[in-house]
């Protein structure tokens, strides 16, 4: 993979998550998230509309805003309950200014945290319009 790209994939700060509704209509939406090669993790909480379309249906894809190089991925997702890793909520924390990805959700009809576990099985786009 092209250091340009794990750069942007280390320090862009929103992807948009587009997941599957029951009746096959996308769902997307703004995400944070972690790159740690060759997996995009995302933090939800276990109600959210994207957690749920997930656990029916796991395909999903992953788009970093930039449209003038566009980094579009495609994979299948796992939800992973706490405990989490060390290494991955120090990543989130660094990232996002000090988040604790353990605090619980201020809406708890939200449910507990989750993290979305997402490996690439496909770059439709890897920085580079085609």
């Amino acid at each position: 993979m092209r250091a340009e790209l794990l750069d942007r994939l280390a320090t862009e700060q929103n992807a948009w998550l587009c997941t599957l509704r029951a009746d096959g209509s996308p769902h997307v939406t703004p995400v944070w998230f972690i790159y740690r090669n060759p997996v995009w993790w995302v933090c939800s909480s276990e109600h959210n509309r994207k957690t749920r379309n997930v656990a029916a249906d796991p395909r999903v894809s992953l788009a970093l805003e930039n449209g003038v190089a566009p980094v579009v991925a495609e994979g299948l997702a796992t939800i992973h309950r706490p405990p989490f890793p060390a290494e991955l909520r120090a990543a989130f924390a660094e990232k996002y200014g000090g988040w604790d990805i353990t605090m619980p959700e201020p809406n708890p009809r939200a449910g507990g945290r989750v993290l979305l576990e997402m490996p690439v099985r496909r770059w439709l786009l890897a920085g580079l319009a085609q």
